[in-house]
Parts: structure tokens; sequence; C-alpha cells
């Protein structure tokens, strides 16, 4: 994977972690137990230090930087959209930040909250533990419930299959030309989105 150092500061996974071989990895970049990085996401780590934290995950083409002696953090089982971009933020114990969302400098994601998708959060916002933002400006627009909750951590359980999956099976290839008879599917588990859980 693309990995750089900068100024002897070098990017630091923990082999329990998977990191995707096009992720991009600079200098003060932490990755902690049983953590994903999805393909073309960038950890940015030249000026201030990025630490994602045990079961975490970090989604394809997402941005992480921060300003100097700004940590952006990720804490355990933190679940990050594809596209989301973080700057200089917190992201607490099990909460999820949307696609495409965006997280400002000193905001602070509380533990089990859900940023929707698109959201923009701003600079110094904190959003309350356990409770929906979604909007542009980002606005806490009520409280979730546990089925709500469950369902987010059901889905970063996923992610941590995903991990073990990738780290046992994952390798370059090169496409077949044509379909294979009897072409088999991903084992992927059974989860479903959270409308399906809604109408249920």
């Amino acid at each position: 994977m693309p990995c750089y150092s900068i100024e002897g500061v070098v990017p630091v996974i923990d082999p329990s972690a998977f990191v995707h071989p096009e992720a991009v990895l600079i200098g003060d970049v932490i990755v902690g137990p049983d953590c994903y990085v999805g393909p073309c996401a960038v950890l940015r780590g030249d000026f201030g230090r990025i630490v994602l934290e045990r079961g975490s995950n970090l989604q394809d083409t997402c941005v992480v930087h921060g300003f100097p002696a700004h940590d952006t953090v990720v804490e355990e089982n933190g679940h990050i959209g594809h596209g989301a971009v973080l700057h200089s933020c917190i992201v607490r114990r099990n909460a999820l930040v949307g696609m495409n969302a965006v997280v400002m400098d000193d905001a602070e994601i509380g533990e089990a909250a859900i940023v929707a998708a698109c959201a923009f959060v701003p600079a110094g916002k904190k959003i309350p533990a356990r409770s929906l933002a979604a909007g542009m400006p980002a606005k806490v627009m009520r409280e979730l419930t546990d089925q709500e909750v469950a369902w987010k951590l059901e889905g970063t359980r996923t992610y941590h299959d995903l991990t073990r999956r990738s780290l046992g099976s994952m390798k370059k290839v090169e496409p077949l030309a044509e379909i294979e008879p009897d072409r088999p599917r991903v084992q992927a588990p059974d989860v479903k989105p959270l409308i399906a859980t809604k109408r249920g």
C-alpha cells in the first residue's frame, strides 16, 4: 500500500487490521486492532495525529486530516461511511458518520450518535450521544431508538467480519473475460438497511 513517513514519523498498522493496498497513509497515523480501511481512503498525518481505535472502520474514498497539534480520532467501533471527510474532529465510541458527510475542526460526534449521509457538521459543533444529526449545517433531529443503535452496531460488526474476510482471502487478480458457470457469490453476512428495519 502507499505508506509514507514524514520527518521520520511512520504510520502504525496493527497486524489484525486490514488496510486496503490502495489506501494512502502518511506520517502520524495509528490504525488499531480489528480496523478496516477501504480502497482509496486517505489518512494524512502530516500535520496532526490520526487515530483509528479498535474495531473502527473507514470506508472507501474517505479523507482524514487535521491541524497541527490536533488529533483526529475515531474511537472504538466508530463507523465512517463511504466518501466522508473528517478534519481535526473526534468521533466517539460506536458513532456513525454517514456517506459523504463532512465533520469539521473541533467538532465531536457523541457516543452511539449517527450523522446522516451528506450532513455538514460545522467546526466546534457537539452532537450529543445517541442522537441523529442531519442537514447542512447539521442539526440534532431527535434521540435514536434502541433499535437504531443496535442496527448501527450490527453494521459495524459486518465490517469486523469484512476485516477478517479481507485478511484471509483478498488478493489482486486479473479479471475473467466471461462469467463462469455457477458463479459463486461472496459470503457476506446478512445485514439489512435501516429502512428495512422500520418496515418490519
